[in-house]
């Protein structure tokens, strides 16, 4: 892994990534609004950024190109699919060896298995029904991208965020394939752990066609699930 793409460079998650592909030495490229360019000024002698949006196919087919893996936030916002807009420009012009990891919501499912709990499902719903009252998000665009991804034969990789919170690092945090495991109920996560494990994800072959739902190591629930492995060896 030399080069690697941050698709949505200019977002919290995202300058987290660069961030951390920096620190490992990788050759970054970044894709964020024009808008949003001043907001790389701290890694600006760093990195390479493609101005533009990010489901904007020009620039997507230039900035993934020759890049050995790429890391893309998924953000379902307004009325015109730019999640789903974004993820298929990614899966069009990747490489096709290269590692493609995208980021989402614990709302999406790789097989149906989640078990989600019921003030979940009233969040989800709420956010259903202010998405349609605002025109700002467009949760079911996000689930039509991973539906996109999930049925590609790239090498991808989905990680299904919990809730997030700013914070220094916690180490690398904890996945399972279904939400509503007990390993995940502390639905917590510290925005800069998720970034790093977005980036790790990049050289995991164990998270190749997973949808990894992830909790921060330290929370309640991830130090119970370690205690309880531990007790029963």
């Amino acid at each position: 892994m030399k080069k690697v793409c941050v698709v949505g460079a200019s977002g919290k998650l995202g300058q987290y990534m660069i961030r951390h592909c920096l620190d490992q030495g990788y050759q970054v490229i970044g894709v964020c609004r024009e808008r949003s360019v001043g907001k790389q000024e701290a890694f600006k002698e760093q990195m390479t950024i493609f101005p533009g949006d990010t489901n904007n196919r020009a620039v997507i087919q230039k900035a993934v190109t020759g890049c050995d893996g790429v890391l893309t936030v998924l953000v379902p916002w307004g009325r015109k699919r730019y999640s789903t807009g974004t993820a298929q420009a990614v899966l069009d012009y990747a490489e096709p060896e290269a590692r493609l990891v995208f980021s989402c919501g614990w709302h999406i499912t790789l097989d149906g298995q989640d078990a989600y709990p019921a003030s979940m499902k009233r969040e989800e719903r709420l956010y259903r029904w202010l998405g349609r009252l605002t025109g700002l998000i467009d949760i079911d665009d996000q689930v039509e991208a991973c539906r996109r991804i999930f049925a590609s034969p790239a090498r991808w990789t989905v990680v299904r965020g919990s809730d997030l919170e700013e914070g220094e690092s916690q180490g690398l945090p904890v996945w399972s394939r279904h939400v509503g495991d007990s390993i995940l109920a502390s639905n917590l996560t510290r925005r800069v752990d998720y970034a790093l494990f977005m980036v790790t994800a990049l050289t995991t072959d164990e998270l190749v066609y997973e949808a990894p739902a992830i909790v921060g190591c330290q929370t309640p629930s991830a130090l119970a699930h370690v205690a309880t492995q531990e007790i029963s060896r």
